[in-house]
This record gives C-alpha cells, structure tokens and sequence, in this order.
C-alpha cells in the first residue's frame, strides 16, 4: 500500500499501524548508546541544521535504518533530493515502519514522524513531495543509518 496525505492525517488522529517490534530504553540507555547529537535528536526531537550531511543529495541504492534500534525505515528507491537540506523521502520502508504524531510547535502544525518500533524523533513529513504520492518525509540524518 503507497501512503498518501489523507493516510498520514488519519494516522496522526485516529491511530498509528501496529508496529512490527518495541524497543524501550531509559534516557541514560539511550545516551550510552547514542553520540550527543543523535541523542538530542532523536530522544530529545531535536533537528539538525540544515545541509549539514551530504546525506541529502547523496542518491544511491540502499536501505536507510533507524540509529536507535536498527529498524528498517526507508528504502533509496523513495529517496529523492527536495533541495531543503535535509534527507528526503516519498515513502518508509513499509507501511508500520514510521508512526505520527500532530506537532504544534513553532507557531505551526505539522506531522512528527517517528520510529514505529522505539519512538525516536526521525522528523516530519509534509504534503509538498513529489507525485504520485505527494509526501515529502523529511528526516534528520543523523536519525538514520545506512543498511546495505
């Protein structure tokens, strides 16, 4: 199933897919595990500056895995690059990989995505991708790691 906008929406209201696997640490788990900028992103949702990475506009085959718990996110199929300076992506991996969540900060709405299996900020995703689904999930590099 390709998610499209109405999906994520009804995701973020109604209830996230179950999610294959849970992972849970404590804060000081995490940080043992985690360099300092990983873990102010994804435990304190954090985001990194922006063009920071070349993993932006880097474009090659492969598969993108949460730096938490090791979970397949995204595949490079769905990686496109969307000039914003973050790394970008029309779909996750399979339709329980990412969960949302409304987040009202900054003056604004937007939909948080997050690792379905242990809940680490990965960014947010937006209706403003590419066609045919028109999603634009845009994650913070230092979230993801490179599988294969």
């Amino acid at each position: 199933m390709r998610l499209d906008w109405d999906t994520i929406l009804k995701f973020a209201d109604e209830g996230n897919p179950t999610p294959e696997a849970t992972v849970r640490k404590t804060p000081e788990e995490w940080a043992k595990r985690l360099t300092p900028a990983q873990f102010q992103v994804t435990r304190a949702h954090g985001t990194e500056r922006p063009f920071s990475s070349d993993m932006c506009s880097r474009i090659e085959p492969g598969r993108y895995a949460c730096i938490c718990c090791d979970f397949l996110l995204f595949d490079a199929s769905e990686k496109f690059d969307s000039g914003t300076g973050w790394p970008s992506f029309t779909q996750p991996a399979t339709e329980n990989a990412v969960s949302y969540k409304a987040d009202h900060s900054h003056g604004m709405t937007r939909i948080e995505a997050l690792c379905n299996v242990c809940e680490a900020h990965l960014g947010h995703v937006f209706p403003d991708g590419p066609a045919p689904t028109g999603l634009r999930y845009c994650m913070n590099a230092v979230a993801l790691k490179k599988a294969d």
